[in-house]
């Protein structure tokens, strides 16, 4: 993939938008973004645990996904929104630590259909251990197409 520039004025625009609704709920934080790669960040309370105290799996296949989502939002023209159409996961080990990175990165630039790769770490200690791998196939589609199915179906409108 060539390396590309976004405006500083996308970039903060990416590094906000990431951090609404639900994932502003689940405390995950834009960390950087750059043409074709984004990073986040989550610092884990007992919230993300689960009954064994390991952080839960929903936790880090949402921040690969949604991830994911912005690596392949820094690639398209403004105008555009990102939906993902499939995902898959790895859990590679449990994870326990007190904070969760992940960093994505497009692998397949296409023009509608865009696969993008997540790489989900346990912070442990100060170390990073790899705990999930994720494969995801996101669509470009115009946001007013979006706005428009969401008016004629009924639903709320976003953003």
């Amino acid at each position: 993939m060539p390396n590309r520039e976004m405006t500083s004025e996308r970039v903060r625009f990416l590094m906000t938008d990431y951090e609404r609704g639900f994932i502003d709920f689940c405390g995950l934080k834009a960390v950087k973004a750059q043409w074709g790669r984004f990073q986040a960040r989550v610092d884990i309370t007992a919230n993300h645990r689960q009954q064994d105290g390991f952080i839960h799996a929903g936790v880090m296949a949402t921040m690969a996904d949604h991830t994911a989502g912005y690596s392949a939002f820094t690639i398209v023209p403004e105008e555009m929104q990102i939906l993902t159409i499939e995902f898959k996961i790895n859990f590679l080990r449990p994870a326990f630590g007190d904070a969760l990175v992940c960093r994505s990165q497009v692998i397949r630039e296409g023009r509608q259909v865009i696969i993008s790769e997540s790489e989900v770490f346990d912070i442990r200690q100060g170390e990073e251990v790899p705990v999930a791998k994720a494969m995801v196939t996101l669509m470009a589609v115009p946001a007013k197409k979006l706005r428009d199915s969401a008016n004629r179906s009924g639903e709320p409108t976003a953003g």
